[in-house]
């Protein structure tokens, strides 16, 4: 798995951050960074901030 961030679509509402915080941060502007690509145990919670991301900013890549 590998995910990818687009800051300039991000809205920064902060869900990525909120339901995983060791893999999303947000800049002092409230947008999306990437901490670290996710561990096997952390997949759940990276496709969960995918589909919470209310403007799409976060993509995960499967395989």
């Amino acid at each position: 798995m590998r995910i990818t961030v687009d800051p300039d679509r991000c809205v920064g509402a902060g869900q990525c951050a909120l339901n995983a915080p060791a893999l999303f941060d947000q800049d002092d502007d409230g947008l999306v960074t990437l901490l670290t690509e996710p561990g096997a145990d952390q997949h759940d919670k990276a496709r969960l901030a995918d589909a919470l991301c209310p403007s799409g900013a976060i993509t995960v890549h499967e395989g």
